[in-house]
């Protein structure tokens, strides 16, 4: 076992693959984390005798790093991917009834994979078909991590590319939303093209949909404490950091209640509010841009039926409030009927809603749209709010994102927020924690393999 020892503060995933990481490469790691859990914004609760996700979060098979932080707490085969992207879009609007559609892929090349799909899409007129045809051809074209992209809206560039209102409702607002918590007008077209050229445009598998089959607790902290553990990773929950400081012979003292621990290396992967009060004097040049990086909300609202209502496991909703619904009966443990969450992105003008008003608002919506639910006993009817779910990747957002080296020699910065060129996703988290753990590392002298290259 290396000599060099690693505090890594804050639980999450960034924090959670940050610590595995070192660990792996064989420094001693301690894991501060000061909510009872580990998992960050991605948990679960008990509520009587269900087993409740906090919010309902998917992944994409071109999501490596996370898909590698699955493999790595032995848990791939709990959230499995699609076999191939099937999407059902039901349209709420439509004159006799809920429509649906569906976006699917074939095996073709990218990217015909997704031209049979596109030219069948109800949802859409035929010139609005094939103006979506030609702005993806000219998003493709796009370098994400162009710097002039960042600082424009995507709505405005969707407009200037000939899409209508329409065309941005049932398709790049349909996946904008829920992949970057925001709307067109309030997204940055560098993120935004992120998304779409990695996801849609890189390879025909790539937008292929994968999610938990069991509560995310099971996987972002029992699995990962077992892991941790079995690396002998010292892991403390309830642990409130309260200092960082550098010391001397390029040493650091993390300071908790009670306690002092000394290391050479310390990773802050906690939101960017708390890295800002929590940076020494000197780590960063403009502190002040962390207080930049604004959040956005995500709103979950949650049904219990007394009988099933849905066949799909999940679907998308257009000309309604209700964006994304998933079955979660069988992961909760529910056996009362069926239990469906919605997930709600772009929420700020609903997260302080009273439960009794979004009540009033999504039942009749899930009637409209499953008429099986129109005869149906609703047993429990509740919301969870994240209302700084994720950062808001607002135009001009990339210039405030650090990257994970400060200016202080063995401090290193996680979390979804930092550069990592994706949007607040579980795949930037694990991502973050990762380039962390790679400075780290780098700078210890310690050999080590990029996890998303061994993936790969």
């Amino acid at each position: 076992m290396s000599g060099h020892s690693a505090v890594v503060v804050g639980g999450g995933l960034a924090g959670v693959t940050a610590a595995l990481r070192l660990a792996d490469a064989g420094v001693r790691v301690t894991l501060l984390e000061g909510r009872p859990r580990l998992g960050g914004l991605a948990f679960s609760f008990r509520r009587g005798d269900l087993t409740v996700d906090n919010g309902q979060h998917v992944y994409l098979r071109c999501c490596s790093a996370y898909r590698w932080f699955l493999d790595r707490v032995g848990g791939a085969h709990l959230a499995p991917v699609q076999d191939r992207l099937d999407v059902p879009v039901l349209d709420a609007a439509h004159p006799r009834g809920p429509r649906l559609g569906r976006l699917r892929r074939t095996a073709l090349p990218v990217p015909l994979h997704l031209a049979a799909s596109l030219a069948g899409y109800p949802h859409l007129s035929l010139a609005e078909r094939l103006g979506v045809g030609r702005a993806a051809l000219a998003l493709q074209a796009l370098d994400p991590a162009d710097p002039a992209l960042d600082g424009v809206d995507f709505a405005g560039w969707l407009a200037r590319h000939g899409q209508s209102r329409r065309a941005v409702e049932a398709l790049w607002d349909l996946v904008g939303v829920a992949t970057l918590n925001a709307t067109a007008p309030h997204a940055s077209l560098g993120l935004a093209a992120m998304v779409f050229k990695t996801g849609l445009l890189s390879e025909p598998g790539a937008a292929d949909i994968g999610w938990a089959h069991v509560p995310l607790g099971h996987l972002h902290d029992t699995l990962a404490r077992r892991a941790l553990d079995a690396r002998g990773v010292r892991v403390a929950v309830r642990t409130k950091v309260t200092a960082v400081t550098p010391a001397d012979a390029g040493r650091w003292v993390v300071d908790v209640p009670g306690d002092t621990l000394e290391a050479d290396t310390v990773v802050l992967a906690v939101p960017q509010r708390e890295t800002h009060d929590l940076l020494p004097p000197g780590a960063l040049a403009a502190p002040g841009d962390l207080l930049k990086i604004g959040t956005a909300p995500i709103l979950n609202v949650h049904v219990l039926y007394d009988r099933p209502v849905l066949r799909r496991p999940f679907f998308a909703a257009l000309g309604s409030p209700v964006q994304w619904v998933f079955d979660r009966t069988v992961a909760s443990g529910y056996d009362g009927g069926q239990y469906l969450a919605l997930s709600q992105s772009a929420a700020g003008h609903e997260i302080d809603a009273p439960v009794a008003e979004l009540r009033a608002r999504y039942l009749p919506e899930l009637e409209r749209l499953l008429p099986a639910a129109r005869g149906a006993r609703v047993h429990d009817f509740f919301v969870t709010r994240e209302r700084t779910a994720t950062f808001a990747p607002t135009p001009g957002v990339g210039r405030y994102r650090p990257g994970t080296r400060t200016h202080t020699p063995g401090l290193y910065l996680a979390g979804a927020w930092t550069a990592t060129g994706w949007p607040a996703t579980m795949e930037g988290a694990v991502r973050s924690g990762s380039a962390a753990a790679s400075a780290a590392l780098s700078a210890l002298g310690r050999p080590h393999v990029h996890p998303i290259e061994e993936a790969a």
